[in-house]
């Protein structure tokens, strides 16, 4: 057994109000980490901020009654002034406490986070489970922290990173994340909507995406490479979870159906040993078939989120998606017709260059998609994604001034439709998407032919009224 102990949290981007931000699923990375030290002997400890519900306060409190020699963070743009919150809180107590920063936001400003925060030892880049193993081994043996893959940490108050540790190609050999390390339940959101009602938990089937979307770090996260688990890999794990209770589950794949035979593979082998379960995942909309979509829905596939993006082709190019929106049209048809109960189409307005006409378009377009659940995001960047590094080299991006938080790309470029306009349109359109007639019809008789949606619906009755007024109140409509 190791002498270190290695604790992680997953901060809140909302500490100063617990309660109020729900956690949507948990925490897989973290969990990989975890479970993969505790199995080579290092004592771990995880703490959820959000799910759990704790303020800053509490978070500390529980820092000090765990007592880690090493402390994680698993930092995402959200939530990384609440990570650095913390850390600095920490390192004041108890200054011989190694504070580590992981993920997204920490991989692509590792040289800045050191170099500016003084409070943050050790930055883990890029896949953190074997890192962070090597990491605790050294650590514990106070060993050459240069001979770590994949870190960068701070020398005579500059910054050191050594070379990028290789993605793990072999994802079966990593260990079946200890969910229970977490004291929480979570609900799984969709835009603020409750979608699970029963014991519900995430699950990754694979890790990585091919396509080069310009608003996504995963293109650069991941280089472009999706690494499957295997069917039988997969189902020892959704039944080790059924086993401890678990009905539900959300698949967290970056492109969960880039393969449809190994989709169907894994379907048919739910059925065959009659895995009483639900389950949602994305698609893209021009990576499926029809039998694949009908395998989903008979092995309890419930609910399918679509990036659509745009109904403009100028646009979609732009982020270089790779579709049309007539492929889009197609796969939401198709996906009702296999019996998919619930359909989610995400949209992302505000490109560089967008008009107002084109977003409008979009809007039109979505009306036009039998789609239950629209998703309207408005386009930020932030480091990462090759829209940062474009607007950065046109000089309408300060990196200095927005790599903490990211920016709006609406608010930036000089060419793009203005904020303002764009959230009123996101707020009409929500005031109006759920009260059209022909809507109302639709779900109404949709929701009481499917236990699934029934369920769903009546949990959330009121929650529609609450995003229209959030959306009102992020226009600052009097």
């Amino acid at each position: 057994m190791s002498t270190m102990k290695f604790s992680f949290i997953s901060p809140s981007p909302a500490p100063e109000t617990p309660g109020k931000v729900e956690a949507a699923w948990p925490p897989l990375g973290i969990l990989y980490c975890a479970t993969l030290l505790a199995e080579n002997g290092t004592e771990v400890s995880v703490l959820d901020q959000a799910a759990q519900r704790f303020s800053s306060r509490q978070a500390l409190q529980w820092v000090k009654r765990e007592k880690p020699d090493i402390l994680g963070f698993s930092v995402l743009l959200p939530s990384f002034k609440e990570a650095l919150n913390i850390a600095k809180q920490v390192k004041t107590r108890n200054p011989n406490m190694v504070t580590v920063f992981g993920n997204y936001q920490a991989t692509f400003n590792a040289e800045r986070i050191i170099e500016k925060y003084p409070y943050v030892d050790i930055i883990v880049r890029g896949e953190g489970e074997h890192t962070s193993l090597e990491l605790a081994k050294c650590l514990e043996k106070k060993g050459n922290l240069k001979e770590v893959t994949g870190i960068t940490f701070r020398k005579n108050g500059k910054a050191v990173s050594t070379q990028e540790r290789p993605l793990l190609r072999s994802l079966d050999d990593l260990p079946i994340p200890n969910r229970s390390l977490i004291d929480a339940r979570y609900s799984s959101d969709i835009f603020g909507i409750k979608v699970a009602t029963r014991k519900f938990t995430s699950i990754v089937s694979s890790r990585g995406c091919p396509f080069g979307c310009s608003f996504c770090a995963c293109t650069t996260f991941a280089h472009r490479l999706w690494r499957p688990r295997s069917v039988e890999n997969i189902m020892n794990e959704l039944n080790f979870l059924q086993s401890e209770g678990f009905e539900q589950f959300l698949f967290v794949d970056d492109n969960f159906t880039l393969n449809p035979k190994r989709v169907v593979k894994l379907c048919r082998k739910i059925r065959e040993e009659k895995m009483d379960i639900e389950w949602w995942c994305d698609s893209r909309v021009d990576n499926y078939t029809y039998d694949m979509l009908r395998e989903m829905v008979k092995a309890g596939c419930k609910l399918l989120y679509f990036g659509v993006e745009s109904g403009n082709q100028r646009i979609l190019d732009y982020y270089k998606k790779g579709i049309t929106p007539a492929q889009s049209k197609s796969a939401v048809q198709k996906a009702r017709k296999a019996g998919v109960e619930v359909i989610v189409g995400s949209f992302i307005l505000g490109a560089p260059d967008e008009t107002l006409e084109e977003i409008q378009n979009t809007l039109k377009f979505s009306h036009e998609l039998d789609i239950d659940v629209p998703q309207l995001n408005v386009l930020g960047t932030f480091p990462g994604t090759a829209t940062w590094n474009e607007l950065v080299a046109k000089g309408y991006v300060d990196e200095n001034q927005h790599w903490e938080k990211g920016v709006y790309v609406s608010e930036v470029s000089p060419h793009a439709a203005p904020l303002r306009i764009i959230r009123f349109l996101i707020y009409e359109y929500f005031r109006t998407f759920y009260l059209r007639p022909e809507t109302l019809f639709k779900e109404i008789f949709r929701t009481f032919t499917s236990s699934f949606r029934m369920a769903a619906f009546f949990s959330n009755l009121m929650r529609v009224n609450e995003i229209i007024e959030t959306v009102k109140q992020e226009v600052n409509l009097k």
